[in-house]
């Protein structure tokens, strides 16, 4: 028995309504078999795998498929109210349980109205109450005209604020130029006494501007409209801006590999910056994708695969903080075969985890790691320190993997509102077994329970 497994006291046993046993359980001191105990939603211990069950407790024994903290995904376009036949909380949160993920930040930015106000906010969580399968929380949006707003919207518990630095492909979203950057920046820095977090879709509309303007069905052509300079510029623009004023930055989607070495510059001096990156990224390539096909299509876009490999050595030693979907679905429409016009997003929520895991493991690469970048950094990115982890204290929300089940992705078993998706027809490694929330199980066997999610505020 390690120092960490403990047998249930009495105190606490009195309490234990369910232990989930397995084989392999993944915890911050690594992957064991070990036995979790769950008391009013709340993991209260994580004992040896031998443990005694406590008297009226429940086992669910899980054999060797793999117990992981459900995973936390901190940037998704729920898109709900207002472009709902996009997406919608009721069918973005069963997705996103689907594929193992127990909480969603949503963006604030294709619904209508916007997250740019609290009287906004409001209205939104008015719609996700009865539909949210799993927790929701929100970004706020930094626009250049609600400076007045900001405050407001972190006192109500929004975990963050978005900016774009482009236009961001909707007209009531405007992005901000270098002085509203600091603006907003500068304001949202005083908020509390450790300062709120501004995440910047980071890339530069000059470079932009000057890149070519082609339109057509061929992906090398829209790969051209938006180099990775246009990530460079702002990635550089921002540290200067963060480091001039002390703020709390977050890059948002890092496509370009370009940039590393100036994040891991300004990780080493000092600079509060963190990074993430998309599953599109780690497991798709420029060159797989073919003419038309603008499933692929997002901003910024999918790079070649010699550019990949250096994101993924930049996850390994850390330059990148965290793994999101940037899930940003829309109609089958809107996926025109000419990239210039189609919408740009990937859906991704009920495949992040599989297709991480995929790659990851060809790459010599461990679940605890993948946990590492999808669960606990994203958990700890937005200080909800409740989620992230199985250890005593923290919320007992868990996914039940089998690792080594392939299947083949079939659009028409996605849960997703529009069923379209880059990963059509890949075998990919990673079954999600079951999905659980608060100790309650919300997915079993393909079968959802009703909505049990909760919509959360920033702890602090």
């Amino acid at each position: 028995m390690s120092e960490k497994d403990v047998d249930v006291d009495t105190s606490v046993a009195a309490g234990v309504e369910l232990v989930l046993r397995s084989t392999r359980v993944v915890t911050p001191e690594g992957t064991r078999a070990a036995s979790v105990a769950v008391s009013g939603g709340k993991i209260a211990a994580v004992g040896a795998y031998d443990a005694e069950v406590p008297d009226g407790a429940r086992l669910e024994d899980l054999g060797d498929d793999v117990l992981l903290p459900g995973l936390v995904d901190t940037h998704v376009h729920v898109n709900d109210p207002g472009r709902a036949e996009w997406e919608g909380f009721w069918t973005a949160t069963r997705a996103a349980a689907a594929g193992g993920i127990t909480t969603l930040v949503d963006m604030p930015l294709n619904s209508l109205p916007p997250t740019t106000t609290v009287d906004n906010l409001r209205t939104k969580q008015d719609v996700a109450r009865s539909k949210a399968h799993i927790d929701v929380g929100f970004w706020g949006g930094a626009l250049p005209d609600n400076v007045a707003d900001l405050k407001p919207l972190h006192d109500v518990g929004v975990f963050g604020f978005k900016c774009f630095l482009s236009p961001s492909g909707v007209e009531e979203f405007p992005e901000l130029n270098q002085d509203q950057l600091a603006t907003s920046m500068a304001e949202i820095a005083g908020f509390g006494p450790h300062g709120g977090l501004l995440i910047v879709h980071a890339e530069d509309p000059h470079e932009l501007d000057a890149a070519p303007h082609t339109s057509g069905p061929k992906y090398a052509d829209y790969l051209q409209t938006r180099p990775r300079v246009s990530e460079d510029t702002a990635i550089e623009g921002l540290i200067a801006v963060a480091k001039r004023i002390g703020a709390r930055v977050h890059v948002l989607h890092l496509s370009s590999s370009n940039a590393i070495p100036l994040i891991a510059a300004a990780k080493r001096e000092g600079v509060r910056l963190t990074v993430e990156t998309c599953p599109h990224y780690l497991t798709l390539t420029a060159e797989e994708v073919p003419d038309g096909a603008s499933e692929f299509k997002c901003c910024p876009p999918i790079r070649e695969a010699g550019n990949q490999d250096l994101l993924w050595g930049a996850l390994a030693d850390g330059t990148i903080d965290c793994i999101v979907t940037d899930h940003s679905p829309s109609t089958v429409e809107l996926k025109t075969d000419d990239f210039a016009t189609a919408w740009g997003g990937i859906s991704g929520l009920q495949l992040s985890l599989p297709a991480v895991w995929t790659e990851a493991r060809k790459r010599g690469h461990t679940l605890e790691d993948v946990v590492r970048w999808m669960s606990t950094r994203t958990a700890q990115l937005v200080g909800l320190d409740q989620k992230g982890a199985i250890e005593a204290g923290r919320d007992a929300d868990f996914a039940v993997l089998a690792p080594d089940e392939t299947f083949t992705v079939d659009p028409a078993e996605l849960h997703h509102r529009n069923r379209v998706t880059a990963y059509a027809g890949k075998t990919l490694s990673g079954v999600v077994k079951s999905t659980w929330l608060r100790g309650e199980r919300i997915l079993h066997g393909g079968e959802f329970t009703e909505p049990a999610g909760r919509l959360l505020e920033r702890n602090n």
